[in-house]
């Protein structure tokens, strides 16, 4: 990435104020802005996290920030009420509170000397999520949005219930904001009040895996905030942008395909970052082209983005699997509209073993998957700066349903959604599909290139599930994830049915048997022709930020991944340690450590088994202050419940402060 230090506009920076609200909680802000800004007042850009500016994603604020101010704007970083230093408790994701907040906070910014009155909101994952819902609101100052990472769909396309299922994700992130959310505001900046605002905030604290298990349909509690219920509430322009290896790319194409307002969607080979810094490369210079976006939308500056394709992707060749790359080959490509009048449904037959044109006589194929099935899986959500994408899937695969193409005469390219429709019985009332599409090289190879899960509970709807009778024939359709991928000649294309994936999803409650009816299901995959246009597509320019946040390192951080078996047991124990280091910000002398361990361990032959632990431990130091907390997360499961077991433990130097336990019971409901 080219680093910039000189701009069009010089900027200043005011490192901490606050926003007072309606209500008297003030939320802390930090901003930059052009030093002439109140004499030539410049449109805002809003970001709006709990994440803490001070040290959570200072590292990433200063490369992107300060840029759009050099260029005319002014940026602000605003904490969540109940995070960071501001003020108030943060009581869940996405609540109504904090939409409100968002809409006040964009008044208050269009009001400022400073300000020509316009605004954007821009964010990736949470703020991704909140950039999305605060436009619904139709803040009358909010003009244009960009939105990276996110999700119109919070309970099917987020962490929480992919297909019906429950993903392990769940656990995983619930104990991330465990983590983070037990941290102070910083003495420096709030004063002698930042202790009793950090012991409210512990005594307050909630355990998000409680009512996000609690809501295992798709109740009311998910329909708030999930754009997807009134997509025609958004009328401001969306830039939706993802990565192949992210979660959330799927959203990318429901929003162009629903939104009435402007919307254009752009989607590279990369996982959960910013695409002028996010792996696997290319990057690109993400800045400029949001620059585009909002020079248009804010300062009604004719770009000519909005005359482009609305959506452009990375178009992914095929590659040996990996667990970590620092690139993936391919191209870009773009479609003028979505849904494409220009891909093409190819059908392929199940037959026994194999992926046929024709469909052969119809046979059962009887299938039942050992729980320990998935260890290819890879992060559900892959941040790319560790080895978390999915790696080799023959063991996998084997374990497995699986049916293959013959060899590949001709390169075959996809865009979109593969889709199987399958007719099958099931031997339990509760279980649950997992479909994996791989590209196999001629070596034998196999590449996981998309997947899709659900929970046969849900077949017909994730509001009202209801249970399987054993034996019965059921019709179901499994779309997977949106994927651009190119199959080379002489590949085989290979689908893989399994039931169970662990770690990915928790486990149906007994172990199922699978009938399968080859000869009646088939693989629908979207193919697009090659397009010449494809060859006079702009490009995008060289990535750029600006200049880097100055840390000191003082200790290095390590990423491991063990897979173990259990002699005793049978189980198979994986264990995820992730140690951030310890680090200093040289501006303010904040030392910042944390190191997390997941553990997951589940026999072959007892879903019953399955046990999630996560563990962390976090501290800030500064001169003769230290604070750190140290929390625990077990997840395990009955016929009939779900158990959660948590503990906090806070400590201000070597003194605990803070304790807390946890004891939770939650009935399944279908999962």
């Amino acid at each position: 990435m080219k680093i910039r230090s000189r701009f069009p506009r010089k900027v200043r920076v005011i490192e901490h104020t606050t926003i007072a609200l309606t209500d008297g909680c003030r939320l802390a802000a930090k901003i930059w802005l052009p030093e002439d800004a109140e004499a030539d007042p410049v449109p805002a850009i809003l970001e709006f996290l709990p994440y803490r500016k001070r040290d959570g994603t200072a590292k990433r604020d200063a490369l992107t920030h300060p840029y759009f101010a050099g260029h005319g704007y002014a940026c602000v970083r605003i904490d969540l009420r109940g995070s960071g230093e501001s003020e108030g408790l943060l009581t869940d994701e996405y609540t109504k509170q904090e939409q409100d907040d968002g809409c006040e906070v964009i008044a208050w910014l269009a009001r400022q000397p400073w300000c020509s009155g316009a605004v954007g909101i821009i964010g990736i994952s949470w703020g991704g999520f909140n950039g999305l819902q605060i436009a619904a609101r139709r803040p009358p100052a909010l003009k244009a949005v960009i939105s990276l990472c996110s999700t119109d769909d919070r309970y099917a396309d987020d962490i929480h219930y992919m297909g019906g299922c429950l993903l392990t994700e769940n656990l995983n992130w619930a104990s991330v904001m465990f983590s983070i959310m037990t941290l102070p505001p910083d003495p420096d900046l709030v004063g002698e009040d930042w202790r009793a605002q950090w012991l409210e905030r512990l005594e307050n604290h909630p355990l998000l895996i409680e009512p996000w298990l609690r809501h295992q349909r798709r109740d009311a509690y998910w329909r708030h905030a999930s754009v997807c219920e009134d997509y025609a509430a958004i009328q401001c322009p969306v830039y939706a942008v993802g990565g192949w290896e992210d979660g959330y790319s799927n959203a990318i194409f429901r929003l162009l395909a629903n939104l009435t307002a402007p919307c254009k969607g752009l989607i590279g080979p990369w996982a959960h970052a910013y695409p002028h810094f996010a792996r696997p490369g290319p990057q690109v210079g993400f800045l400029d082209e949001a620059l585009r976006w909002w020079d248009h939308w804010l300062k009604g500056i004719e770009t000519g983005i909005v005359d482009e394709p609305r959506l452009r992707v990375w178009m992914q060749e095929s590659a040996p699997p990996a667990a970590e790359r620092e690139e993936r080959a391919g191209s870009w490509v773009a479609e003028e509209s979505w849904p494409s009048d220009g891909i093409a449904e190819e059908s392929y037959a199940l037959n026994p073993g194999r992926l046929d044109r024709r469909p052969g006589a119809e046979r059962a194929l009887v299938h039942c998957s050992p729980q320990t099935l998935g260890a290819a899986w890879g992060e559900w959500c892959a941040y790319g700066s560790v080895a978390d994408l999915s790696p080799e899937q023959r063991e996998d695969d084997g374990l497995s349903l699986h049916f293959d193409s013959a060899p590949l005469g001709k390169r075959s390219e996809i865009l979109g959604a593969p889709v199987a429709e399958l007719e099958l019985a099931v031997d339990r009332p509760t279980a649950q599909l997992a479909l994996r599409l791989c590209d196999v090289a001629p070596d034998g190879r196999s590449t996981r290139v998309s997947y899709g899960v659900l929970n046969l509970t849900h077949r017909e709807s994730h509001e009202t599930p209801t249970p399987l009778e054993p034996g019965r024939r059921y019709k179901v359709r499994v779309q997977l994830n949106e994927i651009a991928h190119a199959f080379p000649k002489g590949h085989r294309i290979r689908l893989a049915i399994s039931t169970a994936y662990w770690p990915l999803l928790w486990p149906a409650p007994e172990p199922v048997t699978l009938t399968l009816y080859s000869g009646a299901s088939r693989l629908l995959l979207p193919v697009r022709p090659k397009r010449v246009e494809d060859r006079r597509l702009k490009a995008f320019p060289p990535a750029a930020g600006a200049a880097p946040e100055a840390r000191t390192t003082l200790q290095s951080g390590r990423y491991e991944r063990r897979q173990t078996c259990d002699l005793v047991t049978g189980a198979t124990v994986i264990e995820v340690e992730a140690d951030d280091g310890l680090e200093r910000i040289d501006a303010h002398g904040l030392e910042i450590s944390g190191s997390a361990l997941h553990r997951y361990s589940i026999a072959p032959d007892d879903p019953l088994s399955a046990r999630h632990e996560t563990l962390y431990r976090i501290a800030h130091a500064r001169r003769d202050w230290r604070v750190s907390s140290e929390t625990r997360t077990v997840m395990t499961a009955t016929a009939t419940d779900f158990l959660i077991t948590a503990t906090l433990e806070v400590f201000e130097g070597d003194h605990s402060v803070f304790t807390r336990a946890w004891d939770v019971k939650i009935p399944r409901d279908g999962i």
